[in-house]
């Protein structure tokens, strides 16, 4: 009879902290939810090197833009502004982390990679890094912008 019980207990304690599960080139599939606690939850799920930079982008967001708004929609990471939307996202893809700057056709200097939507650049950063510097000036101005209201 011990033993019954004790099986129920550990069935219990494991289903409150499932592992997430890896989508499609090992992007976490973390439920919706606003504020900081779905985006770590995101970050600590992601897979091998690109945990790291999904550590570092948070950091460097949180870092520069103290204000910032988060949330986790569609298996990705969002940053904004209160009353102005999302000025930033990110996904998981193999061999890749893709940032999407909502309006990035008007930062100074646009994002390298264009978009099918009119406005929308793309930063794609790959094992070897990203200029962190180049980055920064981007969100300080992406953050002053009109963002994306979904």
């Amino acid at each position: 009879m011990k033993k019954k019980a004790a099986k129920k207990i550990s069935k219990k304690v494991n289903r409150k902290s499932p592992k997430p599960k890896l989508l499609s080139g090992g992007n976490p599939q973390i439920a919706k939810g606003d504020g900081n606690e779905p985006v770590q939850n995101y970050i600590s799920a992601v897979p091998g090197w690109k945990k790291e930079v999904a550590r570092n982008l948070d950091k460097l967001i949180t870092h520069h833009i103290p204000t910032v708004n988060k949330a986790v929609k569609w298996n990705s990471p969002f940053y904004g502004m209160e009353g102005k939307g999302w000025f930033l996202g990110f996904h998981v893809f193999t061999r890749y982390v893709k940032v999407t700057f909502f309006n990035g056709g008007s930062l100074k200097p646009p994002p390298p990679v264009e978009a099918k939507h009119e406005g929308t650049r793309y930063l794609h950063i790959y094992e070897d890094g990203f200029d962190d510097a180049q980055f920064v000036k981007w969100i300080k101005q992406a953050c002053k912008l009109q963002g994306w209201k979904p």
